[in-house]
């Protein structure tokens, strides 16, 4: 368990609080989500965003943006987060979607598909970044969330645990991709197996990454009109 006592010192101090959540509590917004995507930048498998709503009556202590902590760290502390929080949500855009839609509104879907887990109706949103990919005039975009915004955290936590154990079965399925080390990001093993074998079913095949790949595994995908991404 990841715990004050046992963490490690370069975390120490560097806990995410509630001043974001607490103004918009004081504004009259009782049920406030923060919100992380995880897997954009990836060629394989989905994009993923988590919603986590606060519990306002129980602390929790431990949780950190998920890029700092270690994946051990991260499986130690997500059914903490998920058995704290007063409601919490992940929602995917898959590796098709985000070719069919392009990333910005495969991430927009995503977003919704996580807020409509939530089981709740939410006043306002927390968001990592500077970019509102939930709409509807209820986001407040916080750079550096991730390290500054509790229920921020705690989504950035749950929704890379989540979207990690998807690519570890992705890596069952096809082995030789580094799909468990990597969970899709381009890396020598990745890119190698790529190179011999072709893409496969969970890669993004409208991606430039594509071109020049042997005839086996899955086709390209071209997108009408759209530039070939990355």
């Amino acid at each position: 368990m990841v715990g004050r006592n046992r963490m490690r010192a370069a975390l120490r101090g560097r806990a995410p609080g509630l001043e974001a959540e607490r103004a918009l509590w004081e504004e009259g917004h009782d049920v406030v989500a923060g919100m992380d995507e995880v897997g954009k930048g990836s060629w394989a498998g989905p994009l993923t965003v988590g919603a986590v709503v606060v519990n306002r009556e129980r602390r929790i202590t431990g949780v950190r943006d998920s890029k700092m902590l270690t994946e051990f760290e991260r499986e130690a502390i997500v059914d903490r987060i998920t058995r704290w929080a007063a409601a919490w949500s992940v929602g995917h855009a898959s590796n098709d979607e985000c070719d069919e839609l392009g990333m910005s509104a495969a991430q927009r879907l995503a977003a919704r598909r996580a807020l409509d887990g939530l089981g709740l109706e939410v006043d306002r949103v927390l968001l990592d970044g500077n970019w509102d990919f939930v709409g509807g005039g209820r986001a407040r975009t916080i750079v550096r969330g991730d390290a500054t915004s509790l229920s921020i955290a705690a989504a950035s936590v749950v929704a890379k645990v989540t979207r990690d154990r998807i690519m570890r079965e992705a890596d069952d399925r096809f082995p030789g991709y580094g799909f468990a080390s990597s969970k899709g990001y381009p890396s020598p093993v990745h890119r190698q197996a790529l190179a011999e074998r072709g893409a496969t079913s969970y890669h993004r095949r409208s991606w430039s990454f594509m071109d020049g790949l042997p005839s086996v595994g899955e086709p390209p995908r071209e997108r009408p009109g759209v530039a070939r991404l990355f």
